[in-house]
């Protein structure tokens, strides 16, 4: 491995895949619910873009076991946010773990990487339709 091959991955775009028992379902999930339509589609997946990113769900007999956070977006107003996906019928998880509780769905979460140049952060976390768990973090400054 040469130098320049060190940071190969460094360079590579992430891109999140969620999979999806039923691919119309979890469109019709992402469309009414969260109000995101896939830029691009083929046999068996749907991609999405958000601010620059993208993730992709995926056909698949197969599920996650929605025991973590699979894919979070950041946001500015993170109370603006659960109010309107609960208001569309988002249902957000009520976590209670050494060091993340939430109340009315919104957990502060103490410290956070030092490089965001935050104090800590808010959270929420729901599930789409197919189980996988989504979550949305705010920065405290």
């Amino acid at each position: 491995m040469n130098e320049d091959d060190s940071s190969l991955l460094a360079r590579g775009r992430v891109a999140t895949r969620l999979p999806a028992r039923d691919l119309d379902r979890a469109r019709r999930f992402y469309a009414e619910k969260l109000g995101l339509e896939p830029v691009d589609e083929r046999p068996g997946g749907l991609l999405y873009r958000c601010a620059g990113t993208e993730f992709a769900v995926f056909a698949s007999v197969g599920s996650s076991p929605g025991t973590f956070t699979q894919m979070g977006w950041a946001v500015d107003d993170l109370d603006a946010v659960v109010a309107e996906l609960g208001r569309r019928g988002v249902v957000f998880e009520d976590v209670d773990v050494p060091g993340i509780r939430t109340e009315g769905g919104i957990a502060d979460i103490e410290g956070n990487y030092p490089s965001k140049g935050a104090r800590g952060e808010r959270a929420a976390w729901f599930r789409d339709s197919e189980g996988n768990l989504l979550g949305i973090g705010e920065p405290v400054f």
